[in-house]
């Protein structure tokens, strides 16, 4: 699979397009506004599904939006899936966390169902391993591919740095355990596509990242 990142909403979220040039299917994580650019980024692909890492507005705002609009175009069902069933609250919140950054345009997300840690999701013979990661959130999950040697891990890894935990649901302990567990445990080679700014790798998080050591 091919990444694309577009940065969507004033938080410059990163939504990932993964994309198969040779069948033109195409997987979108974390859609979280900016729905008519997804759209056009989209053209010509056929969207299998579209995943979610987390239940904060700037992921999961436009998720629904897309949803529909896909489906129109497809003349298809299109599942979305995603974050683990602790997040519930947070998705179900979308509008209201927005309205509190100005921003009335996005909506609450409705997965057609939740993950749990440990199962794999296959689409178009591109497996994904789910690994519940929480901290950040408390139903936080991050997306493995290990033929592409790729994660997609929402905000729990960035850059030198890891998830915000200073909200009332977070857990700075648990998410360093579950980036340890989760993330680490893959080789220094796997590309980590994080939530915000730019990708890094397993093996220069492990070697530099001084909230892991």
């Amino acid at each position: 699979m091919r990444a694309r990142t577009v940065k969507v909403t004033p938080l410059r979220q990163n939504c990932t397009v993964l994309e198969s040039p040779e069948t033109g299917r195409a997987i979108v994580v974390d859609p979280g506004g900016d729905v008519q650019e997804l759209l056009q980024i989209l053209d010509g692909m056929t969207v299998d599904a579209i995943l979610l890492t987390h239940g904060h507005f700037d992921h999961v705002g436009g998720a629904d939006a897309l949803r529909s609009g896909l489906m129109r175009r497809q003349h298809a069902p299109l599942s979305m899936i995603g974050p683990d069933r602790r997040d519930e609250f947070l998705l179900k919140s979308v509008a209201v966390q927005a309205q509190a950054f100005g921003l009335f345009d996005l909506q609450d997300a409705c997965p057609d169902r939740y993950v749990e840690d440990g199962e794999t999701l296959d689409f178009s013979g591109v497996r994904f391993e789910v690994a519940h990661c929480p901290g950040h959130t408390p139903g936080h999950v991050v997306y493995v591919c290990r033929e592409d040697k790729l994660a997609i891990v929402g905000d729990t890894l960035f850059r030198g740095v890891v998830g915000r935990t200073d909200f009332p649901y977070g857990d700075h302990e648990s998410l360093i355990a579950g980036i340890k567990r989760t993330l680490l445990s893959l080789p220094d080679d796997f590309v980590v596509l994080p939530g915000h700014g730019l990708p890094t790798t397993i093996g220069e998080e492990r070697q530099n990242n001084p909230f892991l050591n």
